[in-house]
């Protein structure tokens, strides 16, 4: 297995890793930025509620504007908005930051999932697509994705935002522990 990118000296654009805190405060000045502008905060997940709804609607509009939680998303709205290029500008973000870094690091099935679970690409990209797909439903259900909820809320010190905040952190820590248990530290 490759080792994960190492950090360049130099611009601390062709770095591997960014330091936390400038991130952090390039995330905070962001959503200074969006509300400003958007009078919103940061958020992804409603983009999908856009998309989905968008791509009902060419088969079944009535159904779409009848519908509470399509309509409320997509009647009168743009799809393509400034949240749908946020989404599309992470994908994009990523893939520079890979060549601005030269990092050539690719890593299909994890070491830790490959020891608990098997080296099958096939069963990695299906359950990886499934626990998407589980994840961006909890986070419809919640009103908000992580950033919706741990960064706007959590900038904003909602009380909903930091209780999604700690349930995101017990939840993800106990299914570690289920799926990999306390051996799982060793193949890390």
């Amino acid at each position: 297995m490759p080792d994960a990118p190492a950090s360049h000296s130099g611009h601390w654009m062709t770095r591997g890793r960014w330091s936390p805190y400038v991130a952090g405060a390039g995330i905070g000045v962001l959503s200074w930025i969006t509300f400003a502008f958007m009078g919103k905060g940061l958020g992804t997940s409603t983009t999908f509620v856009h998309v989905a709804g968008a791509l009902e609607g060419i088969v079944a509009r009535d159904h779409v504007e009848s519908t509470g939680y399509y309509a409320s998303a997509i009647v009168g709205k743009p799809i393509v908005d400034w949240q749908f290029a946020l989404v599309v500008s992470l994908f994009f973000g990523a893939l520079l930051a890979a060549k601005l870094s030269r990092s050539t690091f690719v890593e299909h099935v994890p070491a830790l999932w490959s020891w608990r679970f098997g080296p099958s690409r096939t069963k990695r990209a299906i359950v990886a697509f499934a626990g998407g797909a589980i994840l961006l439903y909890g986070a419809r259900m919640a009103g908000g994705c992580t950033s919706g909820h741990a960064i706007t809320g959590g900038l904003q010190l909602a009380v909903s935002s930091w209780s999604f905040l700690i349930a995101m952190f017990v939840a993800g820590i106990g299914m570690a522990f289920l799926l990999f248990g306390k051996a799982g530290r060793q193949h890390v």
